[in-house]
């Protein structure tokens, strides 16, 4: 039976070697596909993916230079009962793994959900009130729609937007520029626990590495990386938060901005990024329009068993007072598109009954051509 220190000694010996960076640990893996593979490779067969420094080669080639200090990492980590997931486990986060450097293991407390799509609110360290209830409250509803909020643990801004996700029991990601027992900042070790129960804590870092600042633009690939879309709620024209934005516009991830007073400088970085294509955000709604086909299932369609014959049209009621596409409605929006699939009606019976709906006050209509029930018939 593999032990744990049999299973990940050799992903830790890679981490050990001088300049093996996250992109080259990629290209590695993705031809040896194993890190086992990797440390027993030929130099003729190392050469072959391209450039590599003398350095590394001779690292790899030589494993056991840096047995002793992978051994002493992973004692860290098995003593303080942290997690680990790699690269090539079917739970590392699948967005995560497409960049061009992802990190090839994370170390983390908590729990792992690869259902729930994520999404990142980030900003500023020093913002305004303004700034601090409108990350809370888009985290607080994107939560609540089954979104993962995704942000740094900093002060301000990234901590509202944890503490919007908790405050709506959903889950929420923190990702640090720190080794995992190295809470920064300290005044944040309350909301670090409360986001462990529920959620999880990442880092690529050390156990035992410092937050030092070269840090932390590094994690922010991991949280633009892990994420389907950023919102920047508050920025400044120089800030950690833009670099995300970049880092995720790259990723062909979707882009928000949340936009705020012309006379505050907090807010001259979001304003940039919408004069160069940011989606303006007034209300969730901005965002479930862009994104709605992430918090909707649409691999599992429901068994079309009570439709008989859609051909023909009939379509069954739960009760004579409750039209039957209703039972595909949700009291927050769902696209056109998720109801036909669900339904199994056709496209022009879909739109023929939801305007009809609409009209009699049972459906809301929203952007995106996205419907809802009505409050009064959830």
């Amino acid at each position: 039976m593999q032990t744990f220190f049999d299973k990940y000694l050799p992903w830790f010996i890679l981490r050990e070697i001088p300049f093996l960076g996250n992109a080259l640990y990629k290209k590695l893996m993705d031809r040896f596909q194993s890190p086992e593979t990797i440390l027993t490779a030929s130099e003729a067969e190392l050469k072959s993916i391209g450039k590599i420094s003398n350095q590394t080669l001779y690292g790899i080639l030589h494993p056991q230079l840096f047995k002793e200090k992978a051994k002493t990492e992973l004692e860290k980590i098995f003593r303080n009962h942290i997690h680990i997931v790699t690269l090539t486990d079917p739970f590392y986060p699948d967005l995560l793994r497409r960049i061009q450097d992802p990190p090839p293991l994370l170390t983390y407390y908590g729990t792992l959900d690869n259902e729930s799509p994520c999404i990142s609110i980030i900003g500023s360290r020093t913002a305004t009130s303004y700034g601090l209830s409108t990350a809370e409250n888009l985290s607080f509803k994107l939560a609540a729609k089954g979104f993962q909020i995704v942000s740094g643990l900093a002060r301000g801004i990234d901590a509202m937007a944890h503490k919007g996700a908790l405050r709506a029991k959903g889950r929420t990601i923190a990702v640090l520029g720190s080794g995992l027992k190295k809470i920064y900042p300290k005044e944040n070790e309350s909301l670090f626990n409360a986001v462990a129960e529920t959620g999880t804590i990442f880092s690529e870092f050390k156990v035992d590495a410092d937050p030092i600042p070269g840090h932390f633009p590094v994690r922010n690939r991991i949280i633009a990386g892990i994420s389907c879309g950023s919102i920047v709620v508050e920025a400044a024209k120089r800030s950690g938060s833009l670099i995300t934005a970049r880092l995720a516009s790259e990723y062909n991830r979707e882009v928000f901005a949340v936009p705020g007073s012309i006379k505050s400088r907090k807010s001259e970085g979001t304003h940039s990024l919408l004069k160069q294509g940011a989606k303006l955000v007034e209300t969730e709604m901005d965002i479930i329009d862009e994104l709605y086909h992430f918090i909707h299932e649409t691999k599992k369609p429901l068994p079309q068993t009570p439709l008989e014959n859609p051909e023909s049209g009939a379509y069954p009621n739960i009760s004579q007072n409750r039209p039957w596409i209703l039972n595909f409605l949700e009291p927050y929006p769902v696209h056109i598109d998720i109801i036909i699939e669900k339904s199994g009606m056709k496209s022009s019976e879909v739109a023929s009954q939801l305007l009809d709906l609409e009209l009699k006050g049972r459906v809301n209509r929203h952007q995106g051509n996205c419907y809802s029930i009505a409050e009064d018939y959830h």
